[in-house]
């Protein structure tokens, strides 16, 4: 059984894994065959998860440190989960969030040891920058860190962070186009609570308009528009999220690397270059990015489909 990791960068609107879980099935085909490493981006589909037993759930700042040889992974089935929420969060749209958890604890058996609400409003904003990238601002980020301490010394080994977004419409992206305006700063978030506690984690926005969409969207973002909240895609992964630490399986294990076409400006892709594991292209996958292995001047093996990808790492 080979190793491989199946990346799709968050908020950079890539035509496949850049909505809700669209990436899924083409990850699972891989995950078939192999052990595979994946970023929530890949799997997380609101109240769906493409996620399987083969896989790795691994948030971005941990997967780049992952691929610079600084943190190993090691395998683990049911962590125990904590949830932060934040104190911006009306009471109607907790309780949403709260029978959300009892009912993936009651249907999937997941260990959520409780939750905890941050003591200040986080304060997110987020936006699609004039790049085409989407990114935000967090104005109080410490409340967040102060909350996942408090659940660590109650034991929870992965945390699940919610935080109070503003409602939104974009049509483009309903329509399949464009970027996922909450991805960017979502991986700040997530990021920040890695980097800080080298613990897995992930995010998930709560909104206050919760009704149910009633016209017809993308079928690659339609996962985030039946449901009023995105939380048990993240508590499903993070279940099954390796533990980051010294020992375990490492970078220097990966027999592959799979990429959007352009979108190869990134330290897993770099990292790659300099361990020699092959890295494929792969062009039906596109992003609002420019950056080729071309244009880097890297060696990579361009293929047209994930299908192809597929077929050249099984041949043997």
């Amino acid at each position: 059984m080979k190793l491989g990791a199946f990346i799709v960068p968050t908020g950079i609107g890539a035509s496949i894994g850049g909505f809700a879980g669209d990436a899924s099935c083409y990850a699972r085909k891989f995950a078939q065959k192999d052990k595979l490493i994946v970023n929530p981006n890949v799997v997380n589909a609101g109240c769906f998860s493409g996620i399987t037993n083969n896989m790795m759930y691994v948030e971005g700042y941990s997967l780049d440190e992952f691929f610079k040889g600084n943190l190993c992974l090691k395998e683990r089935s049911n962590n125990k989960i904590g949830v932060i929420f934040d104190k911006g969060i009306s009471e109607g749209i907790l309780n949403v969030h709260i029978n959300t958890i009892n009912a993936v604890r009651t249907v999937y058996g997941i260990d959520i040891i409780g939750w905890d609400i941050t003591d200040e409003n986080v304060g997110v904003e987020f936006y699609v920058a004039s790049s085409g990238i989407s990114t935000g601002r967090i104005a109080n980020i410490e409340t967040i860190l102060h909350s996942a301490k408090r659940l660590v010394n109650r034991g929870a080994e992965a945390i699940a962070i919610v935080c109070r977004f503003e409602d939104y419409e974009c049509d483009d992206y309903s329509n399949g186009i464009g970027v996922d305006p909450v991805g960017g700063v979502e991986a700040v978030i997530s990021h920040y609570i890695s980097k800080e506690l080298k613990i897995p984690c992930a995010h998930s926005p709560a909104f206050e308009d919760i009704e149910t969409e009633q016209r017809l969207v993308d079928a690659r973002c339609s996962a985030e528009y039946i449901t009023p909240t995105y939380l048990p895609c993240i508590l499903i992964g993070l279940s099954q999220a390796p533990q980051l630490s010294t020992q375990g399986i490492s970078v220097n294990d990966l027999d592959y690397l799979l990429m959007p076409y352009n979108s190869m400006g990134s330290i897993p892709v770099f990292e790659a270059v300099k361990n020699n594991i092959p890295i494929y292209a792969i062009k039906e996958n596109k992003t609002v990015l420019d950056v080729t292995a071309e244009k880097l001047n890297i060696e990579c093996i361009s293929v047209d489909t994930y299908d192809e990808a597929f077929e050249l790492i099984h041949k043997s």
